[in-house]
């Protein structure tokens, strides 16, 4: 069966999971009692049932739903859906049985200024609301693209046009604030020109791509048992100013189909620039702060050029619990657990829970899809909630299904969804609108850069784990389609008014984006080498504003005309910059001197030339300490960071040509010491 839905603007969802159906107001209860029970080997009676449902949803002669779906619809066939509804079920069991505790949240309903004007704020640009000279959004505003400039400007446009309307007050306008006289008023946005990974333009220079080898670039996607298509990914360029013109009037394609088999998805491939790659974790929380303001902006930019309208839900502000270790948010859970483990970045409990299943439950038949013993899970969740922090509790009572199961309960009782309540829709279009994979995975990437850190990176622990079952397909019987249909509905389905439909409709969607999400997950957590270079060019531009304002100072510039009087001097030009001393460097170009405060040699200044790596100055400190190194230094890996300049810190790529970085940042600093876990 085909489903249709329009969105009619007026509904209003009240819950997210855990499922808990007698909690759902507006629920289809007739739905409910059709929906099969948990899957499990030993039930056949629930395996039929399982059948029986995923015939009713797949049967062309069942009436369709009081709503509709406009333009795409994925699906597939009905036995690829089986475990994914048997999921659903195993879910309800749990809320039912009352071991799971169903968290309501109130989404609000907003006209379109208050959302133009919330993403404005979201994406470091709320001088633009309050009339403050800010100088963070005047130096983001000067990054932008063509068409991240063209984003933004309809936003305001339409933030201000709604305030009129309502006559609230005067509103800035937009040529007063980008500086223009033209009627149609357009920033003014940086070249489109390709920009060197993880740099800044350099004049007349254009990208270097080293040939292919075993180092040189990131591979996702291939399996040697069933080669599939190879396409090669740039970072280069914003995605958004990459895509082709799209026909007015274009139609998406109808009854869009996913082929199951794991052949079926392209290989990509990301080439290594000179300047290497660099992932999520390489990059400072203020930088990473500014990538996520630019990631939505790309985002937004991305999907326009697309012709999708980009959805996000407005939630209201929902309270978890502040202690335990089952829904709480993530950020409380880290700050409790930072007073036991510091710089932890994912929850002990959920690291925990992922460290049993891979040592003992990586090659158990059917992990994740078969469920445990509800009792069991039940009495394990009271048992570590009471046990965990004191270390008391036995972990080798705890069985793979069992422990398959808490994983998941832990994942569904999070107080907000771990890809956000924000951004779910987003993550739903960009499968039902968007039909080429590559699209896809661009829209995918950006998304995964707008995640909050403590999601970010329990999200990648989750789905390295994910990778671990996917690749003991031989033993567990689980493939990527079959993990992908069981975690979809515990990642994704959210309950409202007609709850059932909206579940029926997303069901391949969402397992379609955890396949992805697992298959991909290399190129996901990589920052996009054009976002970088925006981060630089942003902090070159607070610096410069910084600069500016210290010399028009008040007090600085009266001492500036005494001190020139004094000396019968000519007076400066207003405006003019000089940079402070110790900005003016006395070592020679292409000299870097590179500090290793763990090490027994603790600088040494190196001359760089084309060829020069960092691991080549790695292995160099390496050599001259092999002896001498301090007992700290044992046993970490050290890695070369850049640190100051046009960026806060950033943990070089072994590969990347030093030479190329130093002319990118020729003011920072380099320091050898241990890369952040």
């Amino acid at each position: 069966m085909t489903m249709e839905m329009k969105d009619s603007g007026s509904v209003v969802l009240t819950a997210y999971h855990p499922h808990n159906p007698a909690r759902i107001p507006g629920m289809d209860q007739s739905f409910v009692q059709d929906i099969p029970p948990s899957h499990s080997p030993t039930n056949r009676k629930s395996l039929s049932r399982c059948r029986r449902l995923n015939r009713m949803l797949s049967s062309e002669s069942t009436p369709p739903p009081a709503f509709s779906r406009s333009n795409s619809q994925a699906s597939m066939d009905s036995t690829s859906m089986e475990d994914f509804w048997c999921e659903v079920e195993s879910i309800k069991e749990s809320s039912e049985d009352g071991s799971e505790e169903a968290t309501l949240l109130e989404f609000k309903t907003a006209d379109e200024g208050e959302l133009e004007a919330e993403w404005l704020q979201d994406v470091g640009l709320s001088t633009l609301i309050s009339g403050a000279e800010e100088e963070d959004g005047q130096a983001l505003l000067s990054t932008l693209t063509r068409t991240q400039a063209a984003a933004v400007q309809k936003r305001y446009n339409t933030y201000t046009q709604t305030l009129r309307k309502k006559n609230k007050h005067t509103v800035r306008d937009v040529r007063d604030i980008f500086g223009t006289n033209d009627s149609s008023p357009t920033f003014e946005t940086v070249p489109v020109s390709p920009v060197p990974s993880n740099g800044i333009q350099l004049p007349g220079q254009k990208p270097v791509w080293k040939s292919v080898s075993s180092n040189s670039c990131l591979d996702c996607g291939l399996d040697k048992a069933n080669p599939s298509v190879t396409e090669e990914l740039s970072y280069e360029v914003s995605f958004s100013e990459s895509i082709t013109v799209l026909p007015k009037n274009q139609e998406w394609p109808k009854n869009q189909r996913f082929k199951k088999e794991d052949s079926a998805l392209p290989k990509f491939i990301v080439r290594k620039s000179r300047f290497g790659l660099t992932e999520v974790g390489d990059l400072s929380p203020e930088d990473m702060k500014k990538i996520r303001y630019l990631s939505l902006i790309e985002l937004t930019a991305f999907y326009d050029a697309l012709g999708v309208e980009l959805k996000r839900n407005r939630v209201e502000r929902v309270r978890g619990r502040e202690n335990g270790l089952f829904g709480v948010p993530l950020t409380i859970l880290l700050e409790n657990d930072q007073k036991k483990v510091p710089g932890i970045k994912v929850p002990l409990i959920f690291q925990k829970l992922l460290l049993k299943l891979e040592e003992t439950g990586l090659e158990t038949e059917g992990i994740l899809r078969v469920p445990g013993s509800a009792s069991r899970v039940k009495n394990l969740h009271q048992e570590l909630e009471a046990k965990f922090y004191d270390d008391t509790f036995d972990w080798d009572q705890v069985r793979n299904n069992d422990a398959a199961g808490l994983l998941k309960m832990f994942i569904r009782e999070l107080p907000s969804p771990l890809f956000t309540v924000e951004y779910l829709p987003a993550f739903i279009i960009l499968v039902e609108k968007i039909s080429k994979i590559k699209l896809q995975l661009q829209a995918l990437h950006l998304l995964i850069m707008l995640l909050p850190e403590a999601n970010r990176d329990t999200a990648k622990a989750f789905l390295q784990f994910l990778k671990k079952v996917v690749a003991n397909e031989g033993k567990n019987k689980m493939n990527l389609w079959n993990v992908s249909m069981i975690v979809a509905p515990n990642l994704f389905i959210y309950k409202g008014k007609r709850a059932n439909q909206q579940e029926m409709q997303a069901a391949a969607t969402t397992a379609h984006i955890v396949r992805l999400l697992i298959r991909y997950q290399d190129i996901l957590w990589t920052v996009p080498s054009f976002l970088i270079s925006q981060v630089r060019k942003m902090n070159e531009a607070a610096m410069n504003n910084s600069k500016r304002q210290l010399m028009f100072d008040k007090g600085v510039r009266k001492l500036l005309r005494r001190k020139t009087m004094e000396r019968e001097r000519p007076e400066r030009p207003e405006g003019a910059v000089t940079f402070p001393p110790y900005l003016q460097s006395d070592i020679p170009e292409g000299v870097i001197r590179v500090y290793a405060p763990l090490h027994s040699k603790v600088s040494m200044a190196i001359q760089l030339n084309s060829q020069t790596k960092a691991k080549d100055i790695l292995a160099r400190f390496h050599c001259e300490n092999s002896r001498g190194s301090s007992q700290n230094m044992r046993g970490q890996i050290q890695s070369l960071h850049e640190i100051g300049g046009n960026i806060g810190q950033h943990c070089l790529d072994p590969d990347a040509y030093m030479l190329d970085v130093y002319r990118a940042n020729p003011q920072a600093e380099w320091v050898i010491k241990p890369k952040a876990s």
